[in-house]
C-alpha cells in the first residue's frame, strides 16, 4: 500500500489503497455522496462489449467513489476484495444496482470473477482519499490504463471530490468503523453491462512511487 497520511487505492489498477489510515474523522453525516455533476454515458453502440444499445446516466464524481469506498471498506482483510489474490472474493459485498472490481495494496494479480449480465461495472485506475492538498499531490502524478478486450477504454479524472462513505471496523483501508467524511480522486471507469460471454480487462495504474494492476478474466453470466 501507500504510505502517507491518505489511503491510495489502485485498481488495476482496481486501486485503491495506502499503507495508512484516513486522517478524515469519522462524521455523523448520511452516506449519500455531494452531487458533483452528472456524466451521460456514451451510447453502448460505441464500445462492442456492452449489452444493450441503450445508453445510461452514469453516477456522478461524488456518488460514485462514496459508494465504491463503502463497498471497499464493508470488509475486513480477511474477505476484503482488494486483497483478493485469485477472483474468489470479487462478489463480496456487492448489491443491485453496479457492481465494483478493486486494485491491490500494491503489485499484481490476476482475477477470475463472474458478473451478472444486467450490472453497470465500475473501477478506478488509481485512486485515493485524503485532504484536498492529498488530492492534488496525488493526481499530479495520477496516470493509468485499462483495456477491455482488447480496446483502449478512456478513464475520467476526478480531482479532489467531497465524498461520504461507511466503513467496518477492521477494514484494510480505514483500519476503523464510522461514516466518513473526506475527499476522493483518481482515475476512474464507469461501463455498461458487458454481453454475456467470457472478457478480459487490464487494468494499470500509479502515481509517484506506488502501482498496481489486475488481470480480471470476467465471465459474465447469461441470467
Amino acid at each position: 500500500m501507500h504510505p502517507g497520511r491518505s489511503i491510495a487505492l489502485l485498481i488495476g489498477a482496481s486501486v485503491l489503497l495506502s499503507a495508512c489510515s484516513t486522517t478524515s474523522a469519522p462524521s455523523s453525516a448520511d452516506s449519500s455522496g455531494s452531487p458533483a455533476g452528472t456524466v451521460t454515458a456514451a451510447p453502448a453502440a460505441s464500445s462492442p462489449a456492452a449489452s444493450s444499445p441503450g445508453a445510461r446516466a452514469k453516477l456522478s464524481a461524488a456518488d460514485l467513489q462514496g459508494s465504491w469506498w463503502t463497498w471497499a471498506a464493508s470488509s475486513v482483510s480477511e474477505s476484503n476484495p482488494v486483497s483478493d489474490p485469485d477472483g474468489h472474493l470479487c462478489a463480496q459485498g456487492q448489491e443491485d444496482g453496479i457492481w465494483f472490481l478493486a486494485g491491490t495494496f500494491g503489485g499484481t494479480v490476476t482475477r477470475t470473477c463472474t458478473v451478472p449480465a444486467s450490472a453497470p461495472v465500475a473501477f478506478p485506475l488509481v485512486n485515493m482519499i485524503g485532504e484536498e492538498d492529498d488530492c492534488t499531490a496525488f493526481m499530479a502524478s495520477a496516470q493509468g490504463k485499462a483495456v477491455l478486450d482488447g480496446r483502449a477504454l478512456e478513464p475520467e479524472r476526478y480531482e479532489a471530490t467531497d465524498v461520504r462513505f461507511v466503513a467496518v471496523d477492521g477494514n484494510p483501508l480505514t483500519k476503523d468503523g464510522g461514516r466518513f467524511l473526506t475527499h476522493g480522486c483518481g482515475l476512474w471507469v464507469q461501463l455498461e453491462p458487458l454481453a454475456p460471454g467470457s472478457h478480459t480487462l487490464s487494468i494499470r495504474g500509479a502515481s509517484g512511487s506506488f502501482a498496481v494492476g489486475v488481470n480480471y478474466k470476467l465471465q459474465v453470466s447469461a441470467g
